[in-house]
């Protein structure tokens, strides 16, 4: 997919500048150790003109995430979303995915960045796993120990095993993999949060060894506002297999619904699930046919 074009302009240290001529540092950490932050956004079309979901959470957590792993963050983050707005602006986009990234200055060493910069892009991308119900496996790759690395941060180099278990997956004809924790529970997919429905309850995996997603959260608040139970516990694989229904979570995603996972295909008809409604309830939430305060 071409993300941008030869007039395409980025946010880059304070300046809008053609993403084609914005240069890359080569001696950076970020290049060679995957030392950086980043953040998705999404921005929407609504009758009200164009509204990003949440800005203030993103770029908060893109602050911690750099506190976590001692990258410096310099920016103000109500300045940055005047400009997520600006740079949406001068693409003439109303609906977009955004792309902060905060990468690190020239430095070889395995110690923490002394200078960083920031890069903001943004293009029409549509939902990340499509709009069809997904087949998903079990996956061979586990997520990082938390014990070893800041799970709960956004940062750049983490993806790697991401990819891999979205590779694999693919490659045995699934469209998503569900990755499980150093004790074998499931704990999320390779970007997105995990919930299920059993005997008309919503599980999904505690805070610890996931992401903590800000759609996650969208999602508990929402069904603590229609009155669904809202349970987070650990799921075993045969939770998994023996659910009812299932959906997972994410900014770039949505909310989009699982048929089967390995060679299990859910029983209940998608939309006649609790899933379903809460996607509806997320949808006209995003494009602010709803309030939000009102839903939760």
């Amino acid at each position: 997919m071409q993300y941008y074009n030869q007039d395409t302009q980025i946010y880059l240290n304070n300046s809008f500048v053609k993403a084609s001529s914005a240069g890359v540092d080569l001696f950076g950490q970020s290049l060679h150790y995957g030392y950086g932050a980043f953040e998705g956004l999404r921005a929407y079309s609504t009758h009200n003109g164009t509204r990003i979901f949440k800005a203030e959470e993103h770029y908060e957590r893109l602050k911690r995430s750099c506190e976590a792993i001692g990258l410096p963050y310099t920016w103000n983050n109500r300045e940055l979303i005047e400009k997520t707005y600006e740079l949406l602006e001068v693409n003439n986009l109303r609906s977009a995915y955004i792309r902060p990234l905060i990468y690190s200055g020239s430095n070889m060493h395995l110690t923490s960045a002394t200078s960083a910069n920031i890069m903001i892009a943004a293009w029409e991308w549509g939902p990340y796993l499509g709009q069809n119900l997904l087949k998903v496996n079990i996956s061979k790759i586990e997520r990082p120990n938390p014990k070893s690395f800041p799970v709960g941060a956004k940062v750049s180099g983490q993806f790697i095993n991401s990819i891999l278990a979205t590779s694999d997956a693919i490659q045995h004809g699934f469209d998503e993999a569900l990755l499980v924790d150093q004790e074998g529970f499931v704990a999320q997919a390779s970007s997105e949060n995990l919930f299920i429905e059993k005997d008309f309850k919503i599980y999904t995996p505690p805070l610890g060894n996931i992401f903590p997603g800000i759609t996650r959260q969208t999602v508990i608040d929402i069904c603590k506002g229609l009155n669904f139970d809202i349970i987070e516990k650990r799921l075993s694989v045969q939770d998994v297999y023996a659910a009812d229904s299932a959906f997972l979570s994410g900014t770039a995603a949505g909310i989009i619904g699982i048929k089967q996972v390995d060679q299990v295909v859910y029983p209940e008809a998608w939309e006649d699930s609790i899933g379903a409604s809460i996607q509806r309830k997320y949808k006209n939430l995003v494009l602010e046919q709803e309030n939000y305060e009102v839903i939760i």
